[in-house]
């Protein structure tokens, strides 16, 4: 960390940068080899110290803070004058350019090395090696005198030969008169001048190195380039533009307990174990702040513990760390306004003298301090809307106790909540909503203002009313918002006043009302998914957003870092929209809002805000359901009607493109996946490809052939991650973009964003068929519990596999898991037990199949007329398996029937259908009527009707020539004809539960769920069987640290089980 640091006091007669040690590492050491063996003129060594600006810089340094550190450390008068004589020569050679002449310079490692170990023992100030200070300095002194100079200088000696006679060694001295000093008085400019004066003669790495952290890297190397991109000038803080910061928080992760960082999942993983080998210098930096050598003596002081839970919440995505990102504004301001008045004397105090203040300014109204503390809370103002504080206060959650200690520590901080009140009016009680702003006092919560509501805030998805209400209580020109899972930089804040004088500058015909910033996603090192997702945004924020402000101006507002011009919104109609299902993407529709109402939305990239993102894959896929979901409701909206009438043509295709189109496409691009499939299969199965290909032989037509036999392939996920690699390459350079790419290759990132386009393009389209979309909440924590596979069915049953499993049926014709065997055996009961367990009211969807398949239907409840006739439409197309495969039978081949493909053939395929259905509705009213009380009926029933079966398949095996190969081709004809069948029933479910059929549906579909899981589980069984598996996986999905320590965590877990 010191390298890092450039000298909070600087000397005065210093003439020159004192550069960060860093910069200047090595350079003392590599300089005094190169005087050791310079035999040239004294211009020509300076000449080659000087053509490195660090190497000069820590010469002048050096030798400065070296006469500084005699000057203070010798006392006596001999002592004095000797040391002042030295200096004096040593300088008048200098300037003589006579230096290299009159001194030999071989001796020069020497003294240094006595200066290190003199510089060391001042660093720890031990009274107790007073000797051995005197003692080097005598050495030095006679290396100097001895060694180095090569002519005497007859001061020096005639002071050596009065101190002989009186018989007193030099810098020794008595009690009654030291000669010198030691320990010096200690004031924290003197110990920084001597820990940085160590690091300047001792480190000898490379700068390359420093500092080590990576995310210290990145954010060093972002402010240092973005210091020389355009940006408006900053005015003084008194001038700036005033602004505000508003986060809607509900009932998340605040910060972590004790119990939640020690929690394990069934490896022995806790929180904090992933997070020490996700962040390992972090994590020895945290020990050494505590001076703690084992993670046993953090959990025995209170204190200690309260540090590790901030620890930790500071790296997860909580409102602690929300809170202490954007708090960096008000200390960025006090700086630059301590800047902006301190005087000259007050400057060179420091401004540390200004943020530890006395009793004495505190209550002065005229102090400086006071002063900074005005200007900060004039030109900023930071409110959490925490929706439901006032429930949480009154059920005692601790959570409302986190959000008071957040205020506590941060004074400035103003809550805003929902307040829900029972008063009696005209002798009833109603219940009466009010607009509560509330902050910190004596370690309590006090009512700033309280404004009555006219009735019940939450119409809409929550969000959007929990900032709206929240609006009143901002102040200033600007505000920006800020969701609860972002972070700030306080390098980034230095930058704020640049970015709000964008309000003033010319930005084209209309000023900009929506002020765009770059976000840093912080959650891409977790895990191979969370990288992915990670590039995958910041491709996104960066360039994709740069190029739909300028030059396509259709750029909206797409997260929380933007800034908005706040007066211009809250007179039209606030920053964002309610309506529940059409406005779940809240975000783009404030940008759609400034838009039509005259506005301009803007992107700059000089400033960045962190962001935290999904880290899991059903996290990633909740969330990428919840945006495809959010654009279907888009492309049903009047907003997007109006603007797309309203742009002239250029804007409006890059509009579309960049919106609803991306999903449409996404969307085409699955239907073409089908539409080839289910064409080739029906070219195979009617026999038309055999036709046509025996005629191109005939004709000898190749190319005819060549396109018969033609194979498409393109890998989409392959071409999504262009724009990643392409942003990658300007950021980081092209060669370590391309690095970065053939990793993510390795990793299987080509399936995931194949995986992603699919649940795009599923919900996408639901939405757009039937509407009813919903807010899907993905949570924020880490991820380090294993999903049980009931649980992933439930995700992905719909989305991935029914559609995976129609995909691999075709071509038949023509998830993270994890892989450990007692995970698959209990996962395997979970599932049984969940698909077997029956609905009711109030059972949840993750306890009961047919609560979940109840839920999975919710869209079909409320769509209309067109919807449930296009459901049927989509469904008649597994019909093809039925209408292609009945024909390649053997039976129907060696049929007259089957010869003259007459339609009979279709017809008793579906006879035998209704067979099937009639024989199931027979077995369920059996159930029914004789399972209770005439066991031995509904028993000789199943008999009859298992002999009936038998009987008719061994007619057709001797009669009609069925094949083995018959029956199986028969299942890829019937099921999915079957499950057609209920896809219609299901859009039908009116008509269906008239006819007294909806039970058997749900039996059938109960059957078919059970068949798919049992699909999807084998192979996943018959994989757990290998050891090897598991670990390939756990190296795939997260990074090299966190996989070793899993491995070893699992040994040390085993072994805890034996004993």
């Amino acid at each position: 960390m010191d390298l890092l640091l450039v000298p909070y006091t600087s000397d005065p007669s210093l003439k020159i940068i004192q550069w960060p040690p860093f910069l200047l590492a090595s350079k003392i050491p590599i300089a005094l080899d190169m005087a050791a063996q310079f035999r040239s003129r004294d211009s020509d060594l300076w000449k080659r110290i000087c053509a490195d600006e660090y190497m000069k810089c820590a010469v002048i340094e050096c030798y400065e803070t070296f006469k500084i550190v005699l000057n203070a450390l010798v006392v006596g008068e001999n002592e004095k004058r000797i040391i002042n004589i030295i200096i004096k020569e040593i300088e008048s050679n200098i300037s003589k350019n006579t230096f290299l002449a009159n001194f030999r310079m071989g001796p020069l490692p020497a003294l240094c090395k006595k200066v290190v170990e003199l510089v060391a023992i001042l660093k720890d100030a031990d009274p107790s090696k007073k000797d051995t200070v005197v003692l080097l300095l005598q050495d030095m002194l006679e290396v100097v005198t001895r060694d180095m100079m090569v002519n005497e200088i007859r001061e020096l000696v005639e002071l050596g030969h009065s101190n002989k006679e009186s018989g007193r060694q030099l810098f020794a001295g008595t009690d009654a008169r030291p000669a010198i000093m030691f320990p010096p008085v200690g004031t924290a400019q003197w110990e920084e001048q001597i820990r940085r004066f160590h690091l300047l003669l001792t480190v000898k790495e490379s700068a390359i190195d420093v500092p080590t952290n990576l995310e210290a890297r990145r954010r060093i190397t972002f402010f240092s380039n973005s210091l020389f991109m355009d940006m408006p000038r900053a005015p003084r803080v008194r001038k700036m533009l005033s602004f505000s910061v508003l986060t809607p928080y509900y009932s998340e992760e605040t910060v972590y307990s004790r119990a939640d960082l020690e929690l394990e999942n069934e490896d022995g993983v806790s929180i904090i174990y992933y997070l020490q080998k996700i962040f390992p210098d972090e994590w020895n930096n945290f020990m050494e702040r505590l001076n703690c050598k084992k993670e046993s003596e953090v959990w025995e002081n209170d204190e200690n513990i309260l540090q590790l839970r901030h620890w930790v919440s500071l790296r997860g995505q909580t409102l602690c760390r929300t809170v202490r990102g954007m708090m960096y504004y008000r200390r960025a301001l006090k700086l630059q306004a301590f800047l902006d008045m301190a005087s000259e004397t007050e400057i060179l105090e420091g401004y540390k003298a200004i943020t530890i203040p006395s009793e004495e300014e505190k209550k002065s109204q005229r102090s400086l301090y006071a002063q900074l503390e005005a200007v900060a809370d004039m030109k900023f103002t930071y409110v959490a809307t925490c929706q439901i504080y006032g429930n949480q206060k009154r059920n005692g959650d601790r959570r409302a106790t986190d959000i008071l200690n957040l205020m506590v520590n941060n004074p400035s901080l103003r809550v805003a909540y929902i307040d829900e009140v029972e008063e009696r009016e005209g002798g009833k009680v109603q219940k009466v909503y009010y607009s509560v702003l509330v902050k910190a006092v004596d370690n309590l919560d006090q009512e700033i203002y309280r404004i009555k509501l006219p009735g019940a805030v939450k119409l809409g998805e929550g969000k959007p009313e929990n900032q709206n209400h929240a609006v009143i209580f901002t102040r200033g020109e600007a505000l920006q918002a800020i969701d609860m899972n972002q972070d700030n930089y306080l390098e980034e804040a230095f930058k704020m006043r640049n970015l709000l004088e964008e309000f003033n500058e010319d930005h084209g015909v209309r000023p900009p009302t929506i002020l765009g910033v770059r976000e840093h996603i912080f959650t891409g090192s977790v895990s191979s998914l969370a990288w992915f997702m990670s590039n995958q945004e910041t491709s996104f924020v960066t360039i994709g957003q740069r190029v739909l402000a300028r030059p396509l101006k259709v750029r909206f507002h797409y997260g929380h870092p933007d800034v908005f011009d706040r007066i211009f919104h809250i007179t039209r109609g606030g920053m964002s929209k309610a309506s529940r299902n059409v406005n779940l993407s809240e975000d783009i529709f404030a940008g759609f809002n400034s838009v039509l109402r005259r506005g301009n939305v803007t992107h700059h990239e000089y400033i960045q805000v962190g962001k935290g993102r999904d880290v899991g894959l059903n996290q990633i896929s909740l969330f990428e359901a919840k945006v495809a979901c959010g654009n279907g409701e888009q492309t049903l909206s009047r907003d997007i009607y109006r603007l797309g009438h309203r742009f002239d043509f250029f804007r409006m295709m890059s509009f579309y493109f960049t919106t609803i189109g991306s999903y449409l496409s996404s969307l085409l691009i699955v239907f073409t996946v089908y539409a080839f499939l289910y064409g080739k299969l029906y070219l195979s199965l009617s026999g038309l490809e055999e036709s046509i290909v025996k005629f191109a032989e005939t004709r000898k037509d190749d190319p005819l052939k060549a396109v018969m036999a033609q194979q498409s392939l393109v890998q989409l996920g392959l071409l999504m991650t262009f724009p990643m690699f392409m942003e990658m390459g300007l950021e980081k350079g092209f060669r370590s973009a391309l690095g970065d790419l053939i990793i993510m290759q390795l990793q299987l990132a080509t399936i995931f964003f194949t995986f992603s386009l699919g649940t795009k393009a599923h919900y996408y389209g639901r939405t757009v068929l039937h509407g009813g979309a919903k807010y899907r909440a993905t949570g924020r924590g880490f991820v380090v519990r294993h999903e049980k596979f009931a649980e992933n069915y439930r995700m992905y049953s719909r989305s991935h596999f029914v559609k995976g499993l129609e995909i691999m049926i075709l071509l038949i014709c023509y998830s993270v898991y994890g892989f450990e065997w007692q995970k698959i055996v209990d996962d395997w009961d979970d599932w049984q037990k969940w698909i077997g367990s029956r609905g009711g009211i109030g059972v949840p969807a993750n306890k009961s199949w047919e609560s979940w398949w109840e839920e999975e239907q919710d869209h079909l409840k409320h769509t209309g007329i067109l919807g449930r006739v296009w459901e049927i439409i989509l469904s008649l197309r597994f019909f093809i398996y039925q209408y292609g495969i009945v024909y390649q039978l053997n039976l129907t081949k060696s049929s007259e029937a089957g010869e003259d493909l007459s339609i009979i053939v279709y017809g008793m395929s579906w006879l035998v259908i209704f067979a099937l259905m009639i024989i199931l509705k027979i077995v369920s009213l059996g159930r029914k009527k004789f399972s209770a009380d005439f066991q031995l009926m509904f028993r000789l029933l199943k008999l009859v009707l298992f002999l009936a079966f038998t009987v008719t398949l061994v007619l057709m095996f001797l009669f009609l020539n069925l094949k083995v190969g018959d029956l199986l081709q028969s299942l890829l004809a019937y099921l999915p004809t079957g499950w057609a069948l209920l896809q219609i029933a299901q859009a039908c479910r009116p008509i269906v539960k008239g006819l007294g059929m909806w039970g058997s549906v749900k039996a059938i579909a109960r059957g078919y769920e059970y068949l798919m899981g049992l699909v999807i589980f084998v192979p996943v069984g018959v994989l757990a069987w290998f050891p090897f598996v598991s670990e390939f996986q756990t190296r795939l999905l997260f990074n090299q640290a966190f996989s070793r320590g899993l491995q070893i965590q699992r040994i040390l877990a085993g072994g805890k089980k034996q004993n």
